[in-house]
């Protein structure tokens, strides 16, 4: 199947996303992709380095003529989301991503396709092993745990790299250059609760939310996507008098927005559940009609479970939830359509005497961040629950007056004929981080065209990746001279 992929066009891209994707790589156990990144270096015989929280460095002196040249970081992480459909069988530590081809696109069957950031390292890949593009000194930086916490760029110390340029190849439309980004934070809310046992008096039932678009929790934030974790809120909130929970599972990564949610109640009243049941789902379906084509939203029986929550846990867990808020918080008043901060209800799971809460909030303010962060955890404090606020990362402040972005600017207009859109993005990149050992590196973004990354409609266009491949090349061909 994947042999379909090596032969597309630019094929070193391409060959290299290939061998990458035969490699499993989730967030924090990159263990297997390192060896591999690691082992493709020294084959190369260029000096390669793992640093001690387990980034990779691979240094490549410049092409013939290109010596006097400002050696550039070329920068992508390894790790990549990991989603896949509930009735996709895959294990993404142990199997490579099935890959197939449909028009212009590259997808996977069932599962992210780890174009997010693959396709970017593929083409650091290419540079290094090439024999005839012209390029300054290159210092190929890959990072770990981008997806999850960032550690990686958190953990690059100072002293490691001397480029005075960075290209970072982590962004998702072909007419874009990236010159800013979110901060965020993890906020997690936790909660031990009293269990009931369950009577035989009562039937159970299971409520799922599926078919939802999901996505990029900073990229596709502000396009109004159903989150199933508010959704299966709302009709738990609906049918709440006639009813008691006893599991709740929806959602799983923190920075993808969730796209199904499964509940299992118990009730004495299965009529009246029933009718409140599809007079809620009635309305949700006509609201999301536009944008949600898929969603489906099914109540079934089944077997009765052994537990349920309390009345006054299910009273403040429904109200805690529907407090939270979720999407778009605010609009920068300084950049044009750009979401300023959000915050992503991203997990919610209720089981066995626990349920955990978990937010990624993103602001590319850091006193907007810390403002709809304390009034998360405000929300989950008046429903008692213990809060913790971990992963803190700065977000990457626009400069978009720098000269390497000037040059990619300028390389766009000349080659594509048009204006290029120099932007900031709400999506958590690793330049903010990298700038705080690195200050003065003069840093940019940019990278093919990929939709749906952080869900199993994750694709990238095949037409897109050619012409971020020739633009990447004449960007290292036109890399400007050491002072």
């Amino acid at each position: 199947m994947n042999q379909e992929i090596k032969n597309l066009e630019p094929k070193e891209v391409w060959r290299n996303f290939a061998k990458l994707n035969s490699i499993p790589r989730p967030s924090k156990k990159e263990d297997k992709v390192r060896e591999f990144m690691v082992n493709f270096g020294k084959n190369l015989g260029l000096k390669t380095i793992v640093d001690p929280v387990g980034n990779v460095i691979i240094k490549k002196p410049a092409s013939k003529g290109m010596e006097d040249r400002k050696t550039v970081v070329l920068q992508g992480h390894l790790d990549m989301v990991c989603q896949k459909n509930n009735d996709t069988d895959f294990n993404f530590e142990t199997q490579g991503i099935n890959m197939y081809v449909d028009g212009d696109w590259v997808k996977a069957k069932g599962t992210t396709l780890g174009a997010d950031n693959g396709l970017g390292v593929s083409a650091i890949m290419a540079i290094l092993e090439s024999n005839d593009i012209a390029h300054p000194p290159i210092e190929a930086l890959f990072t770990i745990d981008e997806e999850t916490g960032m550690t990686g760029a958190i953990g690059l110390q100072a002293g490691y790299l001397e480029g005075e340029i960075l290209l970072n190849l982590d962004t998702e439309d072909d007419d874009e250059i990236g010159v800013g980004c979110a901060g965020g934070i993890d906020i997690t809310g936790t909660k031990s609760y009293k269990q009931q046992a369950v009577s035989d008096k009562v039937k159970a039932f299971k409520i799922t939310v599926k078919g939802l678009q999901g996505g990029h929790s900073g990229m596709d934030i502000h396009k109004g996507f159903g989150n199933a974790n508010k959704l299966m809120n709302r009709i738990l909130y609906a049918i709440e008098n006639d009813m008691l929970i006893s599991e709740i599972k929806g959602g799983s990564l923190r920075n993808a927005i969730p796209r199904e949610s499964n509940a299992v109640i118990v009730t004495t009243e299965p009529t009246k559940i029933q009718q409140k049941f599809d007079k809620i789902v009635k309305d949700i379906h006509e609201e999301y009609a536009t944008i949600e084509k898929d969603l489906e939203i099914t109540l079934s029986e089944v077997d009765l479970p052994k537990n349920t929550i309390t009345k006054e846990t299910q009273f403040t867990l429904l109200r805690v939830v529907y407090g939270i808020p979720n999407g778009v918080y605010r609009m920068s008043p300084d950049i044009e359509d750009l979401v300023e901060t959000s915050n992503n209800l991203a997990r919610i799971t209720l089981s066995k005497g626990e349920v955990e809460i978990a937010c990624l909030t993103r602001s590319s303010v850091e006193s907007g961040k810390t403002d709809l962060a304390n009034q998360i955890k405000s929300v989950f404090e008046l429903g008692d629950f213990n809060v913790m606020l971990s992963g803190s990362y700065p977000g990457w402040k626009p400069n978009p007056n720098s000269e390497i972005v000037k040059l990619l600017e300028n390389i766009y207009k000349n080659k594509f004929k048009e204006e290029p859109k120099i932007l900031a993005c709400h999506a958590g990149l690793e330049c903010g981080i990298l700038g705080t050992n690195y200050p003065k590196m003069d840093m940019v973004s940019f990278g093919p065209n990929i939709r749906g990354a952080h869900s199993p409609d994750e694709k990238a266009s095949i037409s897109s990746t050619q012409k971020f491949w020739k633009y990447l090349l004449d960007v290292l061909k036109n890399i400007p001279k050491k002072k």
